[in-house]
């Protein structure tokens, strides 16, 4: 299989957007299916509003990237990401709410995928090491859910092994479809930590390496069924939660409300991953 990487100036952040795509990549015609799966990452809470459908409640954000992409290329979209889900949500059912795969038919032209943080309790980690975090630096007691323990290597093996199962689950239902893959955005710094992220080196050591293996797992998975990937995890670097322009909540503190989930994109966020996807789709056949 060749693959090809190309990098492509975004103009809303003027950085550069390394995305890993089969070749060739056709341009997608308006009125297209595209369903939309994955995680919270994709569903966007707290960016209203909200479209809900039943089973709800998945806190699907009208704003999110896949209704951006949509509305920008005409697409059909149908999204079923979901806050909460794992990548066992996309081939099982979650209660009451089907399996995400299930929105795909024959005639579906794009997929795309962001899933594995709540396989590996990254963002959940994230947030219960700062609740203990904040509450030890200013006295101020909280209820804080217990601390989640770094992912073991089995974990990440099978993560790996789910993912590529969703992929290929995906090629059989939707042969038509272009599968894109959409990676997690960065939550922290490349070093160190900041007010808004109230964790200590270890912990945040921790969580970077978590995010990297899940970015690593997202690559190869991609690779191994010609899919492509946008790596948002590459191009947001210094539009984290810490930066001066961040795409990323922090964790909410005395005097420093925020405005969104916690440790979750904000518009900004998701307004650069669908500038990468309609760059993906709209200009693929050009030379990088």
């Amino acid at each position: 299989m060749l693959i090809t990487r190309f990098c492509a100036v975004l103009a809303i952040s003027a950085l550069t957007a390394c995305v890993q795509i089969p070749e060739p990549v056709p341009s997608m015609p308006g009125g297209a299916k595209y369903v939309a799966m994955g995680s919270s990452f994709a569903a966007g809470p707290g960016i209203p509003d909200y479209y809900e459908a039943t089973p709800a409640p998945c806190y699907r954000s009208t704003k999110n990237y896949a209704h951006q992409l949509a509305a920008r290329l005409s697409l059909n979209l149908t999204d079923v990401s979901c806050s909460g889900a794992t990548s066992a949500h996309l081939t099982g059912p979650r209660g009451a709410i089907p399996p995400q795969l299930d929105a795909l038919t024959p005639d579906t032209r794009l997929v795309t995928v962001t899933i594995g943080g709540n396989d590996l309790g990254y963002i959940g980690g994230l947030t219960n090491a700062s609740c203990a975090g904040l509450m030890a630096e200013t006295g101020i007691e909280a209820d804080c859910a217990p601390m989640i323990a770094a992912p073991a290597e089995k974990t990440y093996a099978d993560l790996a092994a789910r993912m590529d199962a969703v992929a290929k689950e995906i090629r059989r239902r939707a042969p038509q479809a272009q599968l894109v893959f959409v990676d997690y955005l960065a939550v922290l710094p490349e070093a160190g930590s900041c007010p808004a992220t109230p964790i200590d080196a270890i912990q945040a050591d921790s969580a970077r390496y978590a995010a990297r293996r899940l970015a690593e797992i997202t690559r190869t998975v991609a690779a191994q069924n010609n899919a492509s990937v946008i790596t948002a995890s590459e191009f947001s670097k210094g539009h984290d939660a810490c930066s001066a322009d961040p795409w990323m909540n922090g964790y909410p503190r005395p005097g420093a409300p925020i405005t969104g989930a916690l440790y979750h994109p904000n518009m900004k966020g998701m307004t650069a991953i669908a500038d990468a996807l309609e760059q993906l789709l709209s200009d693929s056949r050009r030379e990088w």
